[in-house]
């Protein structure tokens, strides 16, 4: 049984990641990248689909005890921080007979993709186990394990993919998984580590634990350590600065949503999505987000990854592509993995990546007018594709789409995709009259002023008093929010008034934002409830900053910043219900939302380093 999701640590090397558990079990990893099948899959089912577990036995013991009879804990205290704020998670187990803690991190640039793990005694002697079981494939092929020579560990191979536990313990085979007992006193120090590589290829050759520790640890300080980002919120901002390097794909520069599949966004129902893929709606917020922080090289790989993947026929956009670029996210279901806490189908691949999403020519259009506000790149970088795609967005915007939720149920006129749409022209009259670029810009203007008035016309509905969430409709959608950060209209427009005052009324649960009201909404999948979207909430900071609204602004914000669990980390959503975190997790999303509420609280705007305004 998986434990709660907010219960899980994340540790990475910017090309892949996994999910370390309070109880000491890794069960979540895919290898070698993001989207590679998981080897450690028992998030997602159990441990018979793969997981690595080390804590000591009394943690072990209380699991067995709890699945039989749910009789209490043992008398065992866990508590976890990242080591010296970076990507190092350091796990410590009190016990009767002691403390120790295990030391898990990902090494960075290693020869092969490693995991490290150490446990270090703390005080007194703590009777540990280690539990390895490798299933490739999302928990399906079992390995065939034969032990390396000199008793240096094992080799596990399933076709073309191999994995090397190495350790100086003795380690014992058996019933298709490997198991270590030991004793570790005050003091000692015993270490595992794990790497990946091709089955063709040599067996990796062993890394010096504690030199890779020194050696990761050293670019996590130095990369913190590049941070501009000052003020009250520097810690949490840090936090998701620093989570969302982890979730950079390093060859490429992309990032990816989440690095997990199909964590439900309700317990026990369908909503359940493979998130390990980079979407093209995140765009200007990490952008923004890194520069908020001073990481511009980042924010250059990023804007570099953007104009690659977005290459060739306009007509081909899509809102999400793979780590690389790739464009074929076929969607698939995993019939022998029963589901977080039987949460189905499970699911690989993204089938809404075929979808059409105006918002996204948005998106393009105002992270590539960002990155020439910012100096990324020179200011005609990209605009002969942007052109190309604006001409495309001519010929489309009053099409019906599935909108920025990706919805399932149909295309309609969503009003955020049409207000994208007004905000892709208006920054490329902006530019084209800055920077002196040549394009059609009475054409454009006209465009927009057209959009703008279609908008206000259709997307309005006097009786609500408020934006609705598509033409003709009546139900509200938290994405309304974002009307006055795009600059559609100004915070203090009586329609913007209107549209917040509807959406607290009818969208707010528990004090958190709801995306909309599943039950008023045909998206296409069953109406059971879902969580607060997270990052709606967050856009209610910003807008409340915008209005003037300062205390209701901070007194969100707090709340959010309360839902983070004890490492930092947010989920897609939240079960205000449950009290518990739902969804992908950890959420970029949810990251790049907190960093830019942040920066609105500090500044009154989204501001980048060294900037002005945005």
């Amino acid at each position: 049984m998986p434990l709660p999701i907010e219960s899980y640590g994340l540790i990475g090397d910017c090309t892949s990641c996994a999910l370390v558990g309070s109880n000491g079990s890794i069960d979540w990893l895919c290898w070698p990248r993001f989207d590679s099948p998981a080897c450690f899959a028992a998030l997602l089912g159990d441990d018979r689909n793969g997981r690595w577990q080390i804590a000591p036995e009394r943690v072990v013991h209380a699991e067995a005890i709890d699945r039989r009879s749910g009789d209490g804990p043992a008398p065992v205290t866990t508590t976890r921080s990242y080591r010296r704020d970076g990507m190092v998670l350091e796990t410590v187990f009190t016990t009767p007979d002691g403390e120790v803690a295990l030391i898990d991190f990902m090494v960075i640039d290693a020869p092969a993709p490693t995991i490290v793990r150490i446990v270090e005694g703390r005080s007194g002697r703590v009777r540990m186990s280690m539990d390895f079981i490798l299933r490739m494939d999302y928990g399906l092929s079992v390995p065939w394990l034969t032990h390396l020579e000199q008793g240096e560990g094992i080799s596990a191979i399933v076709g073309p993919s191999r994995c090397v536990l190495r350790s100086r313990m003795p380690l014992h085979s058996r019933d298709l998984r490997t198991t270590a007992n030991f004793t570790v006193a005050k003091g000692e120090r015993q270490t595992f580590s794990l790497s990946y590589s091709e089955s063709h290829l040599p067996v990796p050759a062993a890394i010096d634990p504690m030199a890779a520790l020194r050696d990761t640890e050293g670019f996590w300080d130095g990369w913190i350590a590049q941070s501009t980002f000052d003020g009250p919120y520097d810690a949490p901002v840090r936090r998701s600065l620093v989570t969302l390097k982890a979730l950079t794909y390093k060859p490429t520069g992309g990032i990816v949503a989440a690095p997990t599949t199909s964590l439900p966004e309700c317990l026990g129902g369908s909503r359940n999505w493979d998130y390990r893929y980079c979407w093209l709606r995140d765009a200007t917020l990490t952008l923004m987000a890194f520069m908020a922080g001073g990481y511009f090289e980042e924010a250059r790989d990023w804007r570099d990854w953007l104009h690659r993947a977005v290459a060739g026929s306009p007509e081909q956009v899509q809102i999400m592509y793979g780590l690389g670029g790739e464009r074929q996210l076929l969607e698939w279901e995993v019939p022998w993995l029963a589901g977080y806490e039987n949460s189905t189908p499970v699911r690989v691949g993204n089938g809404a990546a075929g979808q059409l999403q105006l918002d996204v020519y948005g998106e393009i259009v105002l992270a590539l007018h960002r990155a020439r506000h910012d100096h990324l790149r020179p200011v005609t970088a990209g605009w002969t594709l942007q052109v190309s795609l604006l001409e495309h967005l001519e010929t489309i915007w009053r099409e019906p789409d599935e909108g920025i939720w990706e919805v399932r149920g149909g295309r309609r006129h969503f009003v955020l995709s049409k207000i994208s749409c007004w905000a892709a022209f208006d920054r490329a009259v902006a530019d084209a009259r800055q920077y002196g670029l040549e394009g059609p810009v009475e054409r454009w203007e006209a465009l927009r002023d057209e959009i703008h008035e279609t908008v206000c016309r259709e997307g309005f509905c006097p009786e609500r008093n408020s934006f609705v969430q598509y033409f003709g409709g009546r139900s509200l959608d938290a994405s309304l929010l974002l009307i006055p950060q795009i600059g559609f209209l100004p915070p203090d427009d009586p329609r913007v008034i209107g549209t917040v005052e509807a959406i607290e009324h009818d969208l707010i649960r528990d004090g958190l934002v709801l995306r909309y009201r599943t039950e008023e909404v045909d998206d296409g999948l069953d109406q059971q409830d879902e969580g607060a979207f997270l990052a709606c909430s967050f856009w209610l900071v910003n807008t409340y900053v915008l209005m003037g609204r300062r205390d209701d602004a901070q007194a969100l914000f707090d709340r959010l910043l309360a839902l983070r669990n004890d490492l930092g980390l947010l989920a897609e959503e939240y079960d205000t219900v449950l009290r518990r975190q739902i969804g992908n997790f950890p959420q970029a999303f949810s990251h790049l939302a907190l960093v830019a509420s942040a920066a609105y609280l500090e500044h009154g705007t989204f501001r980048t380093a060294g900037d002005g305004g945005a």
